[in-house]
């Protein structure tokens, strides 16, 4: 009973926002194998919906080879994306699709601030966006709160939130800006769920928002 009391007092508020706006839908995996206590293997698919599901505009598959500098908390990876967009022609409903292939290296960093989980993640993308190729970094922040514990550990309920920048190197430097808050469940060490709220601050002024269904596996 708790357990949806926490989960219905995070849901109202996403509703009453989604209302009012262009409300979208994100559903997510996450994968990461681990090979060796040095090197892992990422994987993840993201089906992106312009509303609860159905109607897709953006389809992300993207995998990646991993190094540790230090165990569990210094991170470099190199890795490949594959991004099929199906955007809307103004003022139509017709749509525009657009291919993408991406090559990106980043460098994610931990830290355990008393309860408080930290991530930084830095990322460098070489896009190649149908004939277009473009270059555009990113840098994430990270925060995980266990809720009922005091630590993130098995049957553990959580709050997460998160900021992520996106800067051009070209033209138009702001690209986007994400701001994420969710409510997790972490069941074992290999999986965790969560269901959250997105706004997308995009360049020229237009926000999006989007209800994220996420799933994280470990193995």
């Amino acid at each position: 009973m708790k357990n949806r009391l926490y989960l219905l007092a995070f849901l109202l508020p996403l509703f009453a926002v989604g209302q009012d706006s262009n409300f979208g839908n994100w559903i997510i995996y996450f994968g990461n194998k681990k090979i060796d206590n040095k090197w892992n293997l990422h994987h993840e698919v993201q089906y992106r919906n312009y509303n609860a599901i159905g109607d897709l505009e953006q389809l992300l598959l993207r995998t990646g080879l991993g190094y540790n500098l230090t165990e569990n908390n210094n991170n470099l990876l190199l890795g490949y994306g594959y991004i099929l967009s199906e955007n809307y022609v103004s003022t139509t409903n017709e749509k525009n699709a657009v291919n993408e292939h991406r090559i990106y290296q980043q460098f994610i960093s931990r830290q355990q601030i008393s309860r408080v989980s930290v991530q930084h993640r830095y990322r460098f993308e070489q896009r190649f966006v149908e004939d277009d190729f473009k270059l555009r970094f990113r840098y994430f922040l990270g925060l995980n709160v266990p809720l009922n514990k005091n630590e993130l550990i098995d049957k553990t309920i959580y709050l997460s939130a998160y900021n992520e920048i996106f800067l051009n190197t070209k033209n138009t430097i702001f690209d986007r800006n994400r701001l994420y808050s969710g409510l997790g469940y972490k069941l074992n060490a290999s999986l965790k769920f969560e269901i959250g709220y997105l706004n997308q601050f995009l360049s020229g002024g237009k926000n999006r928002d989007q209800l994220n269904l996420i799933t994280f596996f470990n193995f």
